[in-house]
């Protein structure tokens, strides 16, 4: 049995006005505001992290954001900073997010000043790192994965690198409906592991989070979560309701006993 606590962190994406947001927070109050074997993020947009922070209450649930810039401030329209986030209570942060690579442009160099930005602002960055169709079906997935863990994690010091939390996300499996056979994700699940040895030390690296973030459901978290290096999840579309998110805890909480 893992000593790591399991983390579940619900991406909500570009979904949910604040008042959908805090209709959505009261649920998972409700269901699972209590338990305390699974640590529980929730990652609303920008326009929603208030609302959301002041339901939370310092709770069993800590609140996430889905992005920040790498400076403190600046002529910078649109974006928001670590200091920001903090002032809103916001502890974890979503870095590197396939989408951000793929829509917006984001390289490995930009997301490292990114992790950097987050952890001297005392917020916990969920680095997300994983491949494409193309790449996995070339045989590069390792590759890829690696270069992108090596190159997010560059500079960070080593007395923060177990705030670091990693999400292993193959690009292929999100929002496709496809999902890594368990034993497929372990296998890339368990080089992160290793590779973060060789970075940060073994006893560091047996202490940071990995979570599979490539369409994890209610339906094949059991089997994901039972995995030696999977624990937890970044999850997308069943964050958005109450049920299906508050399966994945129950599931992530069942793991721990098992």
């Amino acid at each position: 049995m893992s000593k790591r606590i399991p983390l579940i962190a619900g991406n909500w994406k570009m979904n949910k006005t604040a008042s959908e947001a805090a209709e959505l927070v009261t649920a998972l109050r409700a269901s699972v505001g209590s338990q305390s074997q699974v640590h529980i993020v929730l990652c609303p947009p920008f326009t929603a992290l208030d609302r959301v922070g002041g339901l939370l209450g310092g709770g069993p649930m800590a609140l996430g954001a889905q992005n920040l810039h790498e400076k403190p401030n600046g002529a910078f329209t649109g974006e928001v900073s670590a200091s920001m986030l903090r002032d809103l209570h916001v502890t974890y942060v979503i870095l590197g997010h396939s989408e951000r690579r793929a829509l917006f442009g984001e390289t490995d160099a930009v997301v490292n000043r990114k992790v950097l930005a987050a952890l001297d602002a005392t917020l916990r960055p969920i680095l997300c790192v994983g491949e494409t169709l193309a790449e996995r079906e070339a045989g590069r997935t390792l590759e890829v994965v690696g270069t992108q863990l090596e190159a997010g994690l560059a500079g960070v010091p080593a007395a923060k690198a177990d705030q670091v939390v990693v999400a292993y996300e193959p690009v292929w499996a999100i929002g496709t409906g496809k999902t890594a056979t368990p034993a497929m994700a372990q296998e890339v699940h368990a080089f992160i592991r290793a590779r973060l040895g060789q970075l940060l030390g073994l006893e560091t690296a047996s202490r940071v989070r990995i979570l599979y973030g490539g369409s994890m459901k209610p339906d094949n978290a059991d089997a994901l979560l039972a995995e030696a290096d999977i624990d937890g999840g970044l999850i997308g579309g069943a964050s958005l309701e109450a049920k299906s998110f508050t399966d994945l805890v129950n599931s992530a909480a069942r793991s721990v006993t098992a």
